[in-house]
């Protein structure tokens, strides 16, 4: 009998909500794969949720026997006392093996830009091992590489909104000429459910039409809300010296200074062409009233595993 199953990892979250409602809406069969089975299901009874149980191998392949297609977004986006990089490392690589006992016939695997397994950023090296791994599982794969994903969950847009609401004058690092290429989450699902009908194994880089410098980045941002701020260079110190206190003020992690190197070494920069059908300047239009009007908190969503993503979002 001809699997038909598709497994989203994180249905209950940011990126990997938008992949299962596009399955869903495509008539397809759809379970999640989760560490939020308390937070709000809001595909109701037309999604099933499975616990991630990397310490139960056996039980996660189970959760997996009936699945054609597994589109995987778990990763942590720094470290912490709680959860490390290395720490998702291992479990993806339980995920792919467990995929592979569970005989999946397709994984689609969001990475990132430029993975480099002599990177000395944690992030970047952990992305190319989990490449590698997945390649050596021998199943048909899509690995898509985004750089920043924008949408109504995002941290990073919305938390930049934020800070050019309250302050008079707000700081990049350095020059601030250090690129990025975000892609609207909606364009990653659709690419992504796209690939899951691939049946050969590629590597895309998911990057959007617009590229931002930085500082044009907030420059551009600042102008659509109607907060157009002076914006200074500053050291890498200063900059990650207010960004503790942010986070400090706000029981979060606002940046960490491997986020500051990966953005100043252009890590989020790629030659390659744009996908996608929203530009970040037109949603961003679309959504002035709202951006950055309130804060969007890593460690409350990590801590908080009950309420829903916008629940959790503060003054």
């Amino acid at each position: 009998m001809s699997k038909t199953i598709h497994a989203v990892t994180g249905a209950f979250g940011y990126s990997g909500k938008y992949i299962a409602k596009l399955l869903l809406d495509k008539g397809k069969h759809v379970i999640t794969i989760t560490n939020s089975l308390l937070r709000p299901n809001p595909f109701g009874d037309k999604l099933k949720a499975f616990a991630f149980n990397f310490d139960k191998p056996e039980l996660l392949a189970e959760s997996l026997k009936d699945v054609k297609v597994l589109y995987n977004t778990y990763w942590v986006r720094f470290n912490h006392k709680t959860f490390t990089h290395a720490d998702a490392v291992r479990n993806t690589k339980i995920l792919f093996e467990a995929a592979k006992k569970a005989g999946v016939e397709k994984i689609v695997h969001v990475s990132i830009t430029n993975p480099r397994i002599d990177s000395d950023l944690e992030y970047f090296s952990g992305k190319a091992e989990l490449e590698n791994a997945l390649k050596a599982t021998g199943i048909s794969y899509s690995i898509l590489r985004p750089t920043v994903i924008f949408g109504q969950e995002d941290i990073l847009l919305n938390n930049i909104a934020w800070v050019m609401r309250r302050f008079p004058i707000v700081g990049v690092f350095g020059d601030g000429e250090y690129k990025l290429q975000p892609l609207r989450v909606e364009d990653l699902a659709e690419l992504a459910v796209h690939e899951g009908a691939n049946p050969n194994s590629v590597t895309i880089d998911a990057i959007g039409k617009e590229t931002y410098t930085y500082k044009g980045l907030m420059q551009t941002i600042g102008k659509i809300i109607g907060k157009e701020r002076k914006i200074i260079s500053v050291s890498d110190n200063l900059g990650y010296f207010v960004a503790k206190i942010v986070g400090w003020l706000k029981k979060d992690t606002f940046l960490t200074r491997e986020e500051i190197k990966g953005l100043k070494e252009n890590y989020l920069f790629t030659q390659s062409p744009g996908v996608g059908k929203i530009i970040l300047s037109r949603w961003a239009a679309k959504h002035k009233d709202t951006l950055g009007k309130r804060y969007s908190g890593e460690l409350t969503r990590r801590k908080n595993r009950s309420k829903t993503y916008e629940e959790l979002r503060f003054d």
